[in-house]
């Protein structure tokens, strides 16, 4: 029976994923035909065609591999200065095309001449005014912007449903002096991705003081403990390391001693700043909080959220480069390393086959983890190189700054921005995140990530 529900947590996150492509996809071709713009194609996919029925002047279908989408959109690059004077001719049924010379005269020049003529190929004289590039500045922004903003619309929905009804659940330490939940037995390294003792680890000094689930830690050298955040100080302002605890078990008064120092640590959770501090291993007893809020608490939540988003974007392809350190034996995967879609599979697979695991708390990890990926996608896609949407961005607002300057200091209105120039720089980065998919991708399956138990 586990394995159907493991099924079933893939299929529906899978699911929920191509449905979250093909939103964001819509986000980008509703303004655009609202605008005036023509949309030839629009596909969930990629690779050859599972499905497709013609609805007007848009293809709609469903291609083999689900791994992203895509809407045509004509004319996103405008001619080069060479293609300004070609001519107008008519082909074997009788209809205007566009002949466009190409150049080859080295070979960023031959690729930008190639993907100006795949372009223009297939734009009728009818077209012209219908053109991408043709658009105002601002109409561009709320296109290309459309789609990861849908995203991040998905998400925001997610939570919002998720911490209106069910609440963000923190575990706190119970109130009073504490009460030991579990006892670490050994040091495990920090640059050590494992949860498991092995024997060349150190005993841990709450080990080696012989503390127990189930112990009250009454004092720390000499001072009288009252509460979980006192103690936690006592420990990390241990300068010299040797600490007496005193502690109650089963009525009794007990002291052991040990030493506090070990390598060194993050400071906190939020502050990963590695310093010599005190450590004791323990974990405290704890009562679950539940904290539920609306649209505002949804926002304050996710803006935490994208602040750490941003920075696993900024060290992503550092920690792809993990991945492939794992893929090749060097080292354990990081827990917290990036997953693709088959590792989101998996993982929302093991929490829905989960046994003991209440429904409704299956339920809303499988939203929080198809909204995260939405949040993710939608800032990934604001990032402002090509071929993603916010280099498209990016150029249109560079165009409407220098027409904008043109106009104040008075000089000729200097044209549409030409993004075909930069696809050198959108091949290199469309090889790029091609290649860091394909590592994601074999390490979701190779050495996968597991959800705890």
């Amino acid at each position: 029976m586990s394995t159907v529900f493991y099924v079933v947590g893939v299929l529906l996150f899978v699911l929920a994923i191509l449905a979250s492509i093909g939103l964001h996809e819509l986000g980008h071709m509703i303004p655009a035909k609202r605008f005036g713009g023509k949309v030839t194609q629009y596909f969930i996919g990629f690779g050859p065609t599972v499905w497709s029925k013609q609805v007007g002047e848009t293809e709609y279908g469903v291609k083999a591999v689900p791994l992203g989408g895509f809407v045509k959109i004509v004319g996103m690059l405008p001619p080069g200065a060479a293609e300004l004077a070609d001519e107008v001719t008519t082909d074997a049924d009788g209809q205007q095309v566009v002949m466009v010379r190409k150049s080859n005269t080295g070979l960023f020049t031959q690729l930008v001449s190639d993907a100006r003529a795949a372009e223009w190929e297939t734009i009728r004289p009818e077209d012209s005014d219908r053109l991408f590039y043709k658009m105002t500045w601002w109409k561009k922004v709320v296109v290309m912007a459309g789609g990861p903003t849908v995203n991040i619309l998905i998400a925001f929905f997610i939570f919002w449903g998720i911490f209106a009804f069910y609440g963000q659940r923190t575990a706190e330490a119970d109130a009073g002096q504490p009460v030991i939940d579990e006892v670490s037995q050994c040091v495990i390294p920090y640059a050590d991705n494992r949860t498991t003792c092995t024997d060349t680890d150190p005993v841990s000094p709450a080990a080696e003081a012989g503390l127990r689930p189930g112990d009250v830690i009454t004092s720390f050298n000499g001072t009288p403990v009252t509460g979980w955040d006192q103690l936690r100080g006592l420990i990390r302002g241990n300068d010299d390391g040797t600490a007496v605890i005193g502690y109650e078990r089963d009525g009794r008064q007990l002291t052991g001693t040990t030493s506090t120092t070990v390598e060194a640590r993050p400071t906190s959770q939020t502050d990963q700043t590695l310093r010599q501090v005190g450590f004791l291993g323990v974990t405290p007893t704890t009562h679950v909080v539940i904290e539920t809020g609306g649209p505002i608490y949804t926002l304050q939540q996710m803006g935490g959220m994208a602040e750490q988003s941003v920075r696993a974007l900024a060290t992503l392809p550092v920690k792809v480069w993990g991945v492939a350190e794992a893929i090749a034996g060097v080292q354990d995967r990081a827990a917290d390393s990036p997953v693709s879609i088959v590792g989101g599979g998996r993982i929302a697979g093991e929490a829905v086959s989960q046994q003991g695991f209440p429904v409704a708390e299956k339920a809303v990890f499988l939203l929080g983890l198809v909204a995260a990926f939405n949040l993710f996608i939608g800032l990934f896609n604001f990032i402002p190189l090509l071929p993603l949407d916010g280099g498209h961005i990016a150029g249109a607002l560079w165009e409407a700054l220098r027409r904008g300057f043109a106009r104040l200091r008075g000089r000729p209105d200097p044209g549409y921005v030409d993004v075909a120039k930069l696809l050198p720089i959108a091949y290199c980065v469309a090889a790029v995140l091609l290649v860091m998919g394909v590592v994601l991708i074999v390490g979701d399956l190779v050495v996968p990530i597991h959800l705890e138990s």
